[in-house]
């Protein structure tokens, strides 16, 4: 799978081990940024770029960390077509994807350790969209409230 990942210095040492857990398990990964830890750094600057590319289905995912995962997470969904949220679960990880069509995970370098972090990418990466019509039904009503037909 052709995943994108972003931070800031929030999440920089966090991205850093993702990168490499990726590459190891097959994943062409695209890499935002930040490229050097820089305490100046801003998580829109890197953010909004990987949003873009999921939108444009440059890359399938996202996987968007700054120090707690919400900036990053609001951040993404100003992007029309993104559905971010910050995950520190395995059942949301899952779920959120499979009911809610989730593109981009967000967490927080400094609220999850590596291990919890990539068990939660891996079911993020395992899950796919129900297609249930339920799920489509409310999908569909979130992209109204988008497009600003709500």
């Amino acid at each position: 799978m052709r995943i994108g990942i972003a931070t800031d210095h929030g999440g920089f040492s966090l991205k850093e081990e993702l990168l490499g857990r990726l590459r190891a398990a097959g994943h062409e990964v695209v890499d935002f940024g930040a490229h050097r830890l820089s305490a100046g750094d801003d998580y829109p600057d890197y953010v909004v770029p990987l949003a873009l590319a999921v939108v444009a289905q440059e890359v399938e995912r996202g996987v968007a960390i700054c120090g707690s995962g919400v900036g990053a997470a609001v951040c993404a969904n100003k992007v029309r077509g993104i559905r971010a949220a910050v995950i520190h679960d395995h059942f949301s990880a899952k779920q959120g994807v499979e009911d809610d069509h989730m593109n981009i995970l967000c967490m927080g370098g400094r609220t999850v350790g590596p291990a919890v972090a990539w068990d939660l990418v891996q079911t993020f990466l395992a899950a796919t969209f129900s297609h249930a019509e339920r799920h489509l039904r409310r999908l569909g009503k979130v992209v109204a409230v988008e497009a600003g037909r709500a």
